[in-house]
């Protein structure tokens, strides 16, 4: 298999292609700091923490000079003049709705409509600023700001858009802050989610195996997917390596994101770490339907190598 060692081996037995690593483009590597400190982060502190300096890391790579007290005091800053004028006895259902009122009647938050591939729409500071963004990031400031003022609030991987949880006394309610922090039913999560199946409505037991609480690396992780398709989009093919070098950072075993930065790094030249990330995708799913595709490209790499030696 593409990708393993041998030791010991006789003269006429075939070792793999080693190719040296390419210098990585330098917007790969444009904030080492922030890519370290982001690392620490999930890795440390597990899921413990702010979601919002996650946030704001990722959002460091591409503003060098960002201030990330700066904005992790303004969310504070929100929560306690919204904290400020809820009574001390108020339930989860009055908090929420103040929440709602606070956030996007008073403070203006709201979706960015007109150009949802913007890609800071996807910066947490830039949504601070602009006071628009995509579902992803408005929840993070639905999610950062609610649970400074006491409720218990999760991300959900959703099909297609992120959504959030509150925990209730007697369950829970689904909340989508790109509709203003409109509580969804079941009724309506089982419709979106048809609509995403060609027609094929789920049952209750289905949209209920959806709404298990996201952690911090998947959200993060979620927000540099949407990162990288914008980037791809506008054939930005350095800025989309720099957000899936730190998907994979966040993901190290999940294959596709493995081949997709490969994929990058063939785009962009660096033929050994492309070959790198080819091998160990095929490690990790020898039997994906584009794995004959993958080895193609490993055999082209090694072809490449061996005119290069």
């Amino acid at each position: 298999m593409a990708g393993s060692t041998t030791t010991g081996s006789a003269p006429h037995e075939k070792r793999p292609v080693l190719i040296p690593p390419a210098p990585v483009p330098a917007l790969a590597v444009r904030n080492l700091e922030a890519a370290r400190r982001l690392r620490r982060l999930v890795e440390l502190n597990a899921d413990a923490g702010s979601l919002a300096e996650g946030a704001l890391l990722i959002a460091q790579e591409h503003f060098p000079d960002l201030d990330i007290d700066h904005y992790l005091a303004r969310l504070d800053t929100l929560g306690a003049m919204l904290n400020a004028r809820i009574p001390e006895d108020a339930g989860e259902v009055e908090r929420i709705l103040a929440l709602n009122r606070f956030l996007f009647d008073e403070q203006g938050f709201g979706p960015n409509q007109d150009d949802f591939a913007d890609p800071r729409n996807s910066f947490l500071n830039e949504v601070l600023e602009r006071r628009t963004g995509i579902p992803i990031t408005l929840s993070i400031v639905y999610i950062e700001v609610g649970r400074r003022i006491g409720l218990a609030l999760d991300g959900l991987s959703f099909p297609q858009h992120f959504l959030v949880k509150c925990a209730l006394p007697e369950g829970s309610a689904v909340l989508d802050p790109f509709l203003a922090g409109a509580s969804l039913s079941i009724d309506e999560l089982q419709r979106r989610l048809g609509a995403l199946r060609l027609g094929h409505r789920p049952s209750r037991a289905e949209v209920a195996a959806l709404l298990i609480a996201a952690s911090r690396r998947e959200i993060l992780a979620r927000v540099l997917r949407n990162l990288k398709a914008v980037y791809l989009g506008a054939e930005q093919y350095g800025d989309a390596l720099v957000a899936a070098d730190r998907i994979v950072m966040l993901t190290p075993t999940v294959a596709v994101e493995l081949r997709d930065r490969g994929w990058l790094y063939h785009r962009l030249d660096c033929f050994g770490a492309a070959l790198a990330d080819y091998r160990r995708y095929l490690e990790l799913a020898p039997l994906a339907a584009d794995a004959d595709e993958v080895r193609g490209c490993v055999i082209e790499l090694e072809r490449l190598a061996a005119r290069v030696n």
